[in-house]
């Protein structure tokens, strides 16, 4: 499985391809991180975060896009552009038909360090480690887009397996409302 890792803002913006081999091996194909001047327009640098994501989308084909979810933050305007920041990445890839998962900050550090409150020092030490790179990626949010990949390669399966086995479920429950309608509807035939 490949994933494209996205952690979205306006400033920088992380974006990262990783492979998913069998079991929890992880490869990295590529790294980098998009930055957009502080003092252009909102449209701008919104263009500027989609035409780099989508050149990776075209260049990596990823089977997937990861993209981290904004959580909460103080700042309200530092919020909206990373939710709009995210959004351009979303909308790229559903133009390419492939699925957008989002993860939040703490699913992401469980994940890939253990635990949910680990700080960035942490994480990006595990990334490292994980993917055995030499040196550390460009910044915060390259390494944190890293890790949104990995997180989404590890969490797919599971994912997977949860929602099938809650179609089960619900089938299984469907069937048995039938069975206990049909076999009251027999009870009051019989009276």
């Amino acid at each position: 499985m490949r994933v494209l890792g996205v952690d979205p803002g306006l400033t920088r913006c992380g974006v990262a391809v990783v492979d998913g081999g069998t079991g929890r091996k992880v490869t990295c194909v590529a790294v980098d991180t998009v930055r957009t001047p502080v003092d252009a327009d909102l449209a701008s640098r919104l263009l500027a975060v989609s035409d780099f994501v989508e050149s990776w989308l075209d260049l990596h084909k990823p089977d997937v896009v990861a993209v981290e979810r904004v959580f909460s933050q103080y700042n309200v305007q530092t919020a909206m552009g990373t939710a709009q920041a995210g959004g351009v990445v979303a909308v790229a890839a559903a133009r390419r038909g492939l699925k957008v998962e989002f993860h939040t900050p703490s699913e992401v550090k469980a994940a890939v360090t253990g635990s949910g409150r680990a700080d960035k020092a942490q994480v990006t030490a595990m990334v490292m480690r994980l993917l055995s790179l030499q040196e550390r990626p460009g910044t915060a949010d390259a390494a944190d887009a890293l890790a949104l990949a990995i997180c989404h390669i590890w969490r797919a399966p599971m994912r997977a397996r949860l929602a099938e086995a809650e179609q089960r479920a619900a089938e299984l429950a469907r069937v048995h409302k039938a069975r206990l309608a049909q076999a009251r509807k027999a009870g009051g035939a019989s009276r």
